[in-house]
């Protein structure tokens, strides 16, 4: 019995020895691995995988931004404020937009009815020779031959001219000697009377503007450099504007510089536009151009600026006749005016004169005339041009051109009772 249950027992120790053997093969040790991710499905082991099927962790999604908050009626709105840089990084630099450039402010030049009578008090000095001097000599008790070539001396020390101012006072002898006048306010009537006469008011001193066969009227303005011949130009566009007019200036003075600017900044203080070319350009093509501008733009008035050298009679020929023969290709030159320096006197005739010679000038513009005593010269200018003076300047404001009156000048001259 004995024997039978040995070969039993060491059975049953064999498989437990196995069995303990295999739980301890089993068990993970500590540190160990853990078991391998499972495969996915169509996939070999050991077969590398294509980067389509590797799945990134998806991006985290920023936050949206906040919209600027309505601003309540009267209140600015809010606007957040940018997020701060990373570590590291560098701000990004903030674009600041440039400031507009101001647009210039559109002026409205005072009216010129009547612009001549508010300067008066400008001709100062010529009433003290017209006002003062002359009544105070007519003035004396007795007006013998010696009173008389005062009277004279005077009138030409004015600038009236030595033909101008013979007939003046021979007039004056003959009525004073024939109505037999003492008092103040009759010679001061004889005396206006003869100035105006000399001033020849009968004379058409308008300018001729305004469209002509549904093209605009071309006024041509010429002078010697130092004259102020493109200030004037810029103030003739405002005595323009003040009645009415619509101008387009044209810079046709290519040979100096300033003076495009200078007629550029004249014309944006009253709307007008400018046609300019490069410096040292045709003149010609640049008046060419602003007619053609004028036209285009429904204008009625297009005042040039001619260069205003006077190296030599013939080269001044040669360019004011190229500039009115391509301008004529739009249509006539209604008027050229010739600006010139009061305080130039006699010798600013003669320059007067080679002008009138080769342009057919209509009238002059006679500036700075308040800065002078000689106001006769407005007498002596109509005299030896045959020409009328149409604009006079009292000053340096840009409304100070004015129209010319023969009555209101002369009452300005002799200045009050």
């Amino acid at each position: 019995m004995k024997d039978a249950l040995v070969p039993v027992l060491v059975v049953i120790g064999l498989l437990l020895l196995a069995g303990l053997t295999l739980f301890l093969v089993r068990r993970p040790r500590r540190g160990a691995l853990p078991p391998a991710e499972e495969q996915r499905p169509g996939i070999e082991r050991g077969e590398k995988i294509p980067p389509s099927v590797i799945t990134a962790p998806a991006p985290e999604k920023p936050a949206p931004e906040k919209a600027p908050e309505k601003a309540a009626p009267g209140k600015p709105a809010v606007v957040p404020a940018p997020a701060p840089p990373a570590p590291g990084e560098t701000a990004p630099p903030v674009e600041v937009a440039p400031p507009k450039p101001a647009e210039p402010e559109i002026e409205t030049p005072e009216p010129t009815a009547g612009r001549l009578v508010r300067l008066r008090a400008r001709l100062s000095r010529s009433q003290n020779v017209f006002g003062k001097g002359l009544l105070g000599l007519l003035s004396r008790d007795h007006l013998d031959d010696d009173a008389w070539d005062e009277v004279e001396e005077s009138l030409i020390s004015a600038d009236v001219g030595v033909q101008a101012t013979t007939e003046i006072v021979a007039k004056l002898r003959e009525r004073t000697r024939v109505l037999g006048t003492r008092t103040s306010a009759d010679l001061r009537a004889l005396l206006t009377e003869e100035l105006t006469e000399a001033l020849d008011p009968k004379l058409d001193r308008s300018l001729h503007t305004g469209v002509v066969d549904g093209k605009p009227s071309v006024i041509l303005v010429v002078g010697v450099n130092g004259a102020g011949k493109t200030t004037s130009c810029g103030k003739i566009a405002r005595v323009l504007v003040a009645d009415g007019h619509t101008v387009v200036l044209g810079a046709a003075d290519t040979f100096r510089a300033a003076a495009a600017e200078q007629l550029a900044t004249w014309a944006s203080r009253v709307g007008a536009q400018v046609v300019r070319g490069p410096e040292g350009g045709d003149p010609a093509a640049v008046a060419f151009d602003a007619v053609k501008k004028g036209i285009d733009a429904g204008v009625d008035t297009v005042l040039i600026d001619t260069a205003g050298r006077l190296q030599n009679k013939v080269g001044l020929m040669d360019e004011l006749g190229k500039i009115k023969r391509v301008v004529e290709k739009h249509g006539p030159v209604s008027e050229t005016l010739l600006v010139l320096d009061a305080t130039a006197g006699q010798n600013g005739l003669s320059q007067a004169r080679v002008f009138t010679e080769v342009a057919d000038v209509t009238g002059v513009v006679l500036t700075k005339l308040d800065g002078t005593a000689k106001g006769g010269i407005v007498i002596a200018v109509q005299r030896a041009l045959g020409i009328p003076v149409k604009l006079v300047g009292l000053g340096e404001g840009p409304d100070d051109l004015a129209p010319f009156d023969p009555q209101q000048f002369v009452s300005a001259l002799l200045g009050d009772e």
